[in-house]
């Protein structure tokens, strides 16, 4: 999530945020993936029922692209179009100057996403 977020930092995460309303588009959020103790930080760039791609490097959301302001470096990734179901969003980290195998992203199930990154 470089810039935004750094590695080894402490950073809060709201858990009850998301009782209240449903994640939006440019959320930062904690995503339990793999195991009990490790945690994602990535941003949400895709909601339920949109069709995601990237396309030369640029996240294309229903075939327009998404103006990310908060990516400084981008490879020319290139990710066919999904279709995102009801209870999942698209996520990707704001670092997007690495290959894109190097990089974990993708369509996540809403009850993995603990709750939005305070700071």
């Amino acid at each position: 999530m470089e810039p935004t977020y750094h590695d080894s930092t402490l950073n809060l995460v709201n858990r009850m945020i998301y009782r209240i309303r449903t994640p939006r588009r440019g959320d930062v959020v904690a995503i339990r993936l793999a195991g009990p103790n490790v945690l994602y930080v990535k941003r949400i760039v895709g909601l339920p029922a949109e069709r995601v791609s990237i396309v030369e490097g640029v996240v294309e959301i229903n075939g327009a692209p998404l103006i990310e302001p908060y990516v400084h470096r981008r490879q020319r990734w290139n990710y066919p179009e999904v279709t995102i179901g009801p209870r999942e969003y698209f996520v990707v980290g704001d670092n997007r100057g690495m290959k894109m195998s190097d990089h974990d992203f993708g369509r996540v199930d809403a009850s993995r996403v603990l709750g939005r990154l305070l700071f």
